[in-house]
This record gives structure tokens, sequence and C-alpha cells, in this order.
């Protein structure tokens, strides 16, 4: 691939940008995260996460199996506070969060 090649499409990092990481010291996709935002974007990942590893392991002469699985994070939604307040029965709190914010989605579509 040329330098230019772009490897992350959401924050725009290219092939030389994640070399540029692993020269200072890069040694994981999370590493590689922190110094250029790859795998940032809207997508944390999900398009580049394979690619920017398997360059890892081509610069280190290692095989992708070599190359740390990064730390993913579960995608969280804000809760707003009327649905902590408005929560007045005996029955569990995270049940009926889960249960307003289903309906309240169901209700945006």
């Amino acid at each position: 691939m040329d330098k230019s090649t772009i490897v992350c499409r959401c924050e725009e990092i290219t092939v030389g940008d994640v070399e540029n990481a692993i020269a200072q010291g890069a040694e994981t996709f999370d590493d590689v995260k922190r110094l250029t935002r790859g795998g940032m974007g809207l997508c944390q990942g999900k398009t580049c996460r394979t690619v920017i590893s398997e360059l890892i392991a081509q610069l280190k002469g290692e095989s992708v199996a070599a190359v740390p699985v990064p730390r993913l994070r579960m995608p969280l939604r804000p809760i707003p506070m009327e649905i902590l307040a408005a929560n007045q029965s005996g029955t569990s709190a995270m049940f009926d969060l889960l249960d307003q914010a289903s309906r309240k989605e169901r209700q945006e579509k």
C-alpha cells in the first residue's frame, strides 16, 4: 500500500500515519489509536481495526495473531435524568430503564 492510502476513513488516517506511530514505539492497535486517533471515529474501529492490526504485524514482522486484541468499549447511550427520576416502582431500576429506553426508541422511529 502507498503511504497516502487511507486506512481509517472516519479519522482520515493513512498508512504513513500508522507507520509513523509504529516508528514512535506503538506496538498495539490501542497504541496506534492513542497516537493517531485511528479507530476513534463513528465506526469505532469496525472497518479499520483489522487493517491497522495487519499493518502492525507486517511492520513488526509478526503474525496478526501476535498483535494484541484492542480493548473495546460497549456502546453507551446517555440516559436522561427524567427517566432516572421517574423510577418510582419497586421493580429493578435497570429493567425500568431498559423498558423506557426501548419504548422511547420505538416512538422515535
